[in-house]
């Protein structure tokens, strides 16, 4: 594998961990991690599409028009997410039950829109690959670990095997929207430490690279593009 390759697979996994550094999709991440088997089960739908939605869009990045891409890309994304929880509904139902809603809100998932605005646009087929499946296990990993913590903290058990629940009671707030705050805030930090806090690289060129630059730069100068200030 290329020294270019290897770094786009492993940047997602620690260094631009989508849910801990990039700080992206945490409202799946919250309301899925309450137990570690629907963590697994969201981390690989997820991925499955990024890969899959990376692949397709770098394909197309040279055909697709500047002012319809992102409808292109949410097109494309709800192709593949609607595969995908086809055949899980199909051959793992308990996932989808378990998943409910957040299955097909995949779509809208901020990770997967923002890899395809971010790398999948400007880059080739393999490197966009590798990046999907790199930021698709640190999204994976986020989930698991805090599915493993919470579950474990507020069932007693782990993948639906007890572990604690026979000597301990179960700490109920952890399965909990306050738990789930409070574990995703500690590994967070632990996260940034093991980092150094370094600043996480969005992959997207800054603002040099984005198109609505001319915009932003006319809003904090005060400007407006016509006579109606709304």
């Amino acid at each position: 594998m290329r020294k270019g390759y290897g770094k786009e697979l492993t940047k997602g996994i620690l260094k631009e961990n989508p849910v801990f550094r990039l700080v992206l999709g945490t409202c799946p991440t919250l309301a899925v991690s309450t137990s570690a088997m629907s963590a697994l089960g969201m981390g690989a739908a997820a991925t499955i599409v990024l890969i899959c939605s990376n692949l397709a869009i770098s394909a197309c990045r040279k055909i697709i028009p500047d002012k319809v891409r992102i409808p292109a890309y949410i097109t494309i994304i709800a192709g593949f997410v609607s595969v995908v929880q086809l055949l899980v509904k199909a051959f793992v139902p308990e996932i989808d039950k378990a998943l409910g809603i957040y299955l097909p809100l995949i779509v809208v998932n901020c990770i997967i829109l923002g890899r395809a605005e971010a790398f999948a646009n400007k880059n080739p087929i393999i490197p966009s690959m590798l990046d999907g499946l790199g930021m698709g296990i640190g999204f994976t990993a986020a989930l698991l670990a805090m599915g493993i913590i919470r579950e474990l903290l507020g069932a007693g058990t782990v993948f639906n095997l007890p572990v604690t629940i026979n000597f301990m009671d179960p700490i109920i707030i952890f399965i909990l929207a306050p738990g789930g705050f409070f574990v995703y805030g500690i590994l967070v930090a632990i996260v940034n430490k093991m980092t150094k806090g370094k600043k996480a690289e969005l992959g997207c060129g800054g603002c040099g690279g984005c198109p609505m630059s001319s915009a932003c730069s006319k809003i904090s100068k005060g400007e407006s593009g016509s006579d109606d200030n709304v």
